[in-house]
């Protein structure tokens, strides 16, 4: 009794430091005991309706009978409904010792907190190893591949290729997705969870999925390095990507036993049929799921569906208004010449000012994007033309925009005015480039060359670029500056051409099309 009565004085004492206004952990130092005790004897003092001063008043004994009475027999003491604790401490918030609480409330003859968390972690004890892992409400999902592949016939050829099985677990209620895909790719992947988020109905906080190549470029413990595709995917979505980590087999525990559930009884059930086409294989896929979400628990009450919408529906977040649209993303530079980002063969242009620039391209079905420092500078509709360029005239300078006032035609009839060996290089750089526009500027400098030099040494000079095969800005400004075109080579032709001018071709051989 020497030792019961020296915990009761230590009640006392911490009674008496907590009307005093001492913190919990101040309480604790002081008589040497941890501040979370000091928390359980207040709370037992709250939950016998006794306050500080009558708890005072009281004898030892008086307040040892009334926080701590002998022991009912075991037939009248109510035991407590360890299911329902089970599926509330899943709830956000809630805490073992909040519900012993509420337990103490509607049965005050109850058992004590201890005696209550015994009976309860004995019961938890009972199940199986992946019904103890605790997870929050509405709080993650876990992401993974079966190792188990099923096999597609090609029915015109014969020949046989293996479908990938995406799997998907809900943490609190174990509500599972799954699905068949060629591939393991990126979009597959990204396609996957945007189905399967549209199965749920809603979107949970997390999403951890194993460290896969498709969806984790750089497998780190500390910072794994997300896919952008897959990191803008979950943005969309408003739910945030955290990988399983390295050598930690507890993240993926959930995803684990998720698939070997799907592998048990879905895939193993479908081992005798032969299907012939991905949809085929899905229909099947989605009708035994079906069986598998509703099938009853045999330790909990229930089925995984019936706890999903319990437990994990009220607690996610609706889904966006629109799906999400998949897109790849790289890295690209503006090119230094032309302002143009080279997308697949095509050209999209971007803001002059940040030509040789880095920039980030985002590239879905429908639309180029081109972003710089996180800002989007340009979008473009997609086009599938090889070799072609879609340019924004805004994109332009200014000295660019005033060259769409010419056209192919009347820039060489502009040349010819000068002497047809002008005339035939400013046709030669036109034709030369992917786009004749891409040539204005080059043409403008050469035929401003006859101000500065004279147009009769302008003719010349560009006659000695037709014949050593330097047709361009540079190399006619460079013969000017060292007057070659003054020096006579024995090899040296005049061309003479046509008084019509055969070499313009026209306005439709130029304008490019769209």
């Amino acid at each position: 009794m020497a030792a019961e009565r020296l915990s009761m004085r230590k009640i006392k004492e911490v009674l008496r430091l907590a009307a005093l206004g001492h913190s919990r952990r101040a309480i604790g130092r002081s008589i040497g005991i941890s501040h979370s005790t000091v928390a359980l004897y207040l709370e037992a003092v709250e939950a016998a309706g006794l306050t500080g001063k009558k708890a005072e008043g009281l004898s030892e004994v008086e307040l040892e009978s009334r926080l701590f009475p002998p022991p009912e027999t075991a037939g009248k003491r109510p035991v407590p409904a360890c299911p329902e604790i089970e599926r509330e401490l899943r709830r956000p918030g809630v805490t073992l010792q909040l519900l012993w609480y509420e337990h103490k409330q509607a049965h005050p003859r109850g058992h004590q907190y201890s005696q209550f968390c015994t009976l309860f972690r004995s019961w938890k004890g009972s199940l199986d190893r992946v019904l103890r892992q605790e997870h929050k409400a509405g709080e993650k999902v876990f992401v993974d591949y079966a190792g188990q592949t099923v096999p597609i016939i090609d029915r015109t050829t014969g020949e046989e290729q293996q479908a990938q099985i995406f799997v998907g677990v809900l943490g609190a209620s174990n509500f599972t997705f799954a699905e068949a895909t060629w591939t393991q790719d990126l979009s597959d992947w990204v396609g996957s969870h945007v189905r399967m988020l549209a199965f749920f109905g809603s979107v949970p906080q997390v999403v951890v999925p194993d460290n896969l190549a498709s969806g984790v470029r750089h497998a780190s413990y500390y910072e794994p390095d997300i896919n952008p595709t897959y990191h803008e995917m979950a943005r969309h979505y408003g739910t945030t990507v955290i990988p399983a980590r390295v050598r930690r087999p507890r993240d993926k525990a959930k995803a684990e036993a998720g698939v070997l559930l799907v592998e048990r009884w879905i895939l193993a059930r479908l081992r005798n049929h032969t299907f012939f086409s991905l949809s085929e294989l899905n229909r099947e896929i989605a009708r035994l799921l079906d069986e598998l979400n509703d099938r009853p628990f045999q330790k909990l009450s229930g089925s995984r569906r019936t706890r999903f919408e319990e437990l994990d529906r009220p607690a996610m977040q609706p889904l966006p208004e629109h799906r999400y649209e998949y897109a790849q993303w790289k890295k690209a530079r503006v090119h230094k010449v032309d302002y143009h980002v080279a997308v697949g063969g095509h050209h999209y242009s971007a803001p002059h000012r940040l030509a040789g620039e880095p920039v980030d391209v985002r590239c879905s079905a429908s639309a180029i994007e081109i972003f710089h420092r996180g800002e989007r500078v340009a979008a473009h509709p997609r086009s599938r033309r090889p070799g072609g360029y879609t340019t924004e005239p805004g994109h332009r300078p200014k000295s660019h925009q005033q060259h769409l006032d010419w056209s192919p035609e009347r820039m060489i009839r502009w040349a010819s005015q000068t002497g047809p060996s002008t005339a035939a290089v400013v046709e030669e750089i036109l034709r030369t480039r992917p786009h004749p526009e891409q040539g204005y500027r080059a043409c403008l400098g050469i035929i401003r060359l006859g101000k500065r030099y004279s147009d009769k040494r302008l003719e010349a000079a560009c006659a000695r670029a037709v014949e050593i095969g330097g047709v361009s800005y540079r190399s006619i400004e460079s013969i000017l500056k060292n007057g070659l075109d003054q020096q006579r080579s024995d090899a040296q032709t005049t061309l003479s051409l046509p008084q019509e001018h055969a070499h313009v071709r026209g306005r439709t051989y130029y304008t490019p099309s769209n």
